[in-house]
């Protein structure tokens, strides 16, 4: 398994895609990993949940388990393959399960 470390995030996360706030938390946590930028994870209670639609397509990885795929209701159509969770990750990364992540390249996600 590739070297993971998670932390409390310092701060506040906010996503926004779609026209909307779709997430807000001062109890993120972010994950980071060896060649890759860290990644906010937040609990599903401070997510709009709503506002996600499970896509069926799962994501699926030796190191980390599998994942549930979602696209957000924007205003103008979905935006694909834009969140995923993990509702029973491997042991090593327990800490974020039932937490959403999402990709940066389809909502703005910032630490405030």
């Amino acid at each position: 398994m590739p070297e993971v470390i998670i932390r409390p995030a310092n701060g506040t996360v906010v996503v926004r895609a779609g026209g909307a706030v779709i997430a807000e938390s001062p109890n993120a946590k972010t994950l980071y990993e060896d060649g890759h930028e860290p990644v906010y994870y937040i609990p599903k209670g401070d997510v709009g949940m709503a506002l996600l639609e499970p896509t069926g397509r799962r994501a699926d990885g030796p190191h980390w388990g599998e994942a549930q795929v979602y696209a957000i209701a924007g205003k103008s159509g979905p935006i694909a393959d834009a969140a995923w969770s993990y509702a029973a990750p491997h042991d090593a990364l327990a800490e974020i399960a039932d937490h959403v992540a999402f990709d940066g390249s389809k909502a703005a996600v910032e630490l405030l």
